[in-house]
């Protein structure tokens, strides 16, 4: 017991005493924000206060009834809970949470509380939708951070465990946390799997291929052909530079890249720059310039072949359009089809993200970046995981450092902690110009000297959203294709902004909705919802169907690394190792 203490001491001391753990993009910032718009929530209510008596009483009601069973059931008699966990809810598997009366009731209090506070911020009249939005996000992470299953006296496997193992599990447990502070950049980094399960290039980003261009920002790949013959058209896909690009291609099995390569196509991959205070002054327009604009004209020159296809995912995608829409505008002709993964351009209805997005937070975050050149890639960790606490944060906190145990390896969460950082003045353009001020959608925004206007994208376009994403929201995605000057192909897959985008086919999980005939009448997602059609599995081979219609005709396959451009590497690169 005096070793937990001792360890116990040392990691709460590191962690509270340094102030990284604080500012923009963390945990300790975002209190402070919830205080200031849980406080707008409470104004709108004390404003009505018969509607607040009601909600009081009605909390208390509930509250009486719970005691009134856990009474009866204290008495030996079967009752039926109040409140029940939402099905996906992982944090009260245990059957303790059930079978013993006490940990039932702190389970039931504490949904009842949840579902009670969550209620108060939907149903707060006169809120805008902004504040009701920031509201939930801020309530989302206090609820998630206040469940009994997060502390070692209420969760009832970490106390059998603690009495078993006299504490053991705890002093092991602060120990890891010690380590994880030591490791970490500008905040904590709490681990959420094995790190040393995987290597990239060695079980991860294994497709064969070769770099066949560099500069400051991209390293260029293209992936060896697996087919005697392949499409005329080359693919070139342009992933987010927030997170590293080997998200389609994991493992062999998961590759997105390598399920391409199969069916015929060239596809060739930006794999972005880890930038550091040297390139803080790369900008949104120099990506467009040195990424998308120079390796399309690599790919052409390399294949041959006047127009390329292109394909964009996430933020990668809003770069895509941005530079299709500077190329119309230009009368450049390049491009033969694009594609768009997840991806906003009208940001008006932009996902979780958008909490982060305010003046004040843009100032912070504007000095914190020109202090250092570039945003810490633990703040933008720190942010998708902010974004579901409750799956991201403290079931890895209950693990490692109350239960004591390793986090077991699993190639996504792997991918999701080998975070990047962001350029100074690429992330702030970003930041401000597209969520804050949405200029893009409004017509308003400059590249490059030319005014940009999406209407002028006049290709064929396919479009994917993924229903349950929450940081590029499938109604945002499907606005912004209503933007471009020719009906995309919508597409909706299910589940989420990774698990939808990568659901290869052999596992035929989840489902995707297409309306053919309707993309273009249909003025709203739920009208197109409305004369949609559902298939089961993956949305892989209906793009592959789509792909191939604007692929061309047959050629030899295409070799990486012959002509003009050898190889400087081999694929995945070295950029993406850094």
């Amino acid at each position: 017991m005096l070793k937990l203490f001792e360890v116990g001491a040392k990691a709460f001391s590191q962690m509270f005493d340094d102030k990284k753990n604080a500012g923009p993009m963390s945990m300790a910032g975002e209190m402070g924000e919830a205080g200031k718009v849980l406080s707008v929530v409470a104004q709108h209510w004390m404003a009505e206060p018969e509607k607040l008596a009601a909600a009081q009483n009605k909390f208390n009601q509930d509250f009486i009834e719970l005691w009134g069973r856990t009474y009866r059931r204290m008495l030996g008699e079967t009752v039926e809970p109040l409140v029940k966990p939402s099905p996906g809810d992982a944090r009260f598997q245990d059957a303790d949470w059930n079978n013993k009366p006490m940990f039932d009731f702190m389970k039931q209090a504490y949904l009842l509380a949840t579902n009670w506070a969550d209620a108060m911020v939907d149903n707060a009249a006169g809120l805008d939708e902004r504040t009701k939005q920031r509201a939930r996000f801020n309530l989302n992470l206090i609820t998630s951070a206040l469940s009994p299953s997060n502390f070692p006296m209420t969760n009832p496997e970490v106390l059998r465990m603690t009495v078993a193992e006299n504490a053991d599990n705890l002093v092991k447990g602060m120990s890891q946390l010690v380590n994880d502070l030591s490791a970490s950049g500008d905040l904590l980094k709490i681990r959420q799997t094995d790190m040393s399960a995987f290597a990239v290039g060695m079980n991860l980003a294994t497709t064969p291929g070769k770099v066949i261009f560099q500069n400051d920002i991209i390293q260029l790949i293209q992936y060896a052909p697996v087919t005697p013959t392949v499409f005329a058209t080359p693919l070139l896909i342009a992933p987010p530079w927030i997170n590293k690009y080997y998200i389609l291609d994991l493992t062999p099995q998961k590759s997105f890249i390598k399920w391409l390569v199969n069916q015929g196509f060239t596809v060739f991959v930006i794999s972005w720059v880890n930038p550091d205070e040297r390139l803080a002054s790369k900008s949104f327009e120099h990506y467009m310039f040195e990424g998308v604009l120079a390796a399309t004209d690599v790919v052409r020159q390399v294949t041959g072949q006047p127009k390329i296809n292109t394909l964009g995912y996430c933020v990668g995608g809003t770069l895509l359009a941005s530079s299709l829409a500077y190329m119309a505008q230009k009368g450049m002709n390049p491009i033969n089809a694009a594609s768009f993964l997840t991806t906003q351009v009208d940001f008006a209805r932009a996902g979780d993200l958008s909490v982060f997005i305010n003046d004040t937070q843009i100032k912070a975050l504007t000095q914190m970046m020109s202090e250092r050149g570039y945003l810490d890639g633990s703040r933008m960790s720190a942010a998708f995981n902010m974004m579901r606490p409750k799956d991201l944060i403290w079931p890895y906190i209950v693990n490692n450092y109350l239960l004591g145990k390793q986090p077991f390896p699993f190639d996504l969460l792997f991918w999701n902690s080998d975070s990047t950082r962001m350029a100074a003045a690429n992330h702030s353009f970003y930041l401000n110009e597209f969520y804050n001020l949405n200029k893009l959608a409004k017509g308003e925004m400059t590249l490059g000297g030319v005014k940009l206007d999406l209407s002028q994208i006049k290709l064929p376009i396919y479009e994917l959203a993924t229903k349950d994403d929450h940081i590029a929201p499938a109604n945002s995605v499907f606005a912004g294709a209503k933007m471009f000057g020719e009906a995309a192909r919508f597409v909706l897959a299910g589940s989420g902004h990774i698990a939808g985008v990568i659901n290869p086919p052999e596992k035929n999980k989840y489902m995707y909705w297409t309306a053919d005939g309707a993309d273009e009448a249909a003025a709203t997602l739920e009208d197109w919802m409305s004369k949609a059609s559902q298939h089961t599995g993956s949305w892989w081979p209906d793009y592959g169907a789509w792909l191939a219609q604007h692929s061309g005709d047959s050629v030899p396959a295409r070799e990486p690394g012959s002509g003009a451009f050898p190889a400087i590497e081999d694929a995945p690169g070295s950029y993406v190792k850094a």
